[in-house]
């Protein structure tokens, strides 16, 4: 059984220059929250993409599990974390895919030198859950340094 489950939905009307509302049921936090193929592959115009809510989940997550990590494993707790995920979605072999995810991290941690939250960062990440959601189909790329 899981642990939790999440629910989303999409009302799309037309062909793929048509348009959409999206709707995160579980929270409610956005709702009827526009999407277009244009906002995806073109600029966002206010609307929201599936490669900027990946990007959000996995910037959050991370966070949890670096700051969950940093005080586990590492004995420290972050002032603060500020990170900052990219998701790159890309023309290949004719179709589209997500092809690299760009994680920045900057933090305040006190008691930790920079050489220990390069290493704690990268531990982190390989137990995130989006990270290894998307490892292996997606690159991930870890940028981490103190603030």
């Amino acid at each position: 059984m899981a642990m939790a489950t999440r629910v989303a939905t999409v009302s799309w009307m037309g062909d793929l220059s048509g348009s959409g509302d999206l709707t995160l049921e579980s929270s409610g936090v956005l709702t009827a929250t526009p999407v277009t193929w244009a906002s995806r592959a073109e600029a966002p115009e206010g609307r929201t993409s599936p490669e900027e809510l990946l990007a959000a989940a996995h910037a959050t997550c991370y966070a949890m599990a670096f700051s969950n990590y940093l005080a586990k494993d590492g004995g420290v707790t972050a002032e603060s974390l500020k990170v900052r995920a990219e998701c790159d979605l890309d023309r290949l072999d004719g179709g589209l895919k997500v092809t690299t995810m760009r994680l920045q991290v900057r933090g305040v941690v006190p008691g930790l030198d920079e050489a220990g939250f390069a290493k704690l960062a990268t531990e982190a990440e390989e137990k995130c859950p989006i990270s290894n959601a998307i490892r292996g189909n997606v690159q991930i790329e870890l940028d981490a340094a103190l603030a």
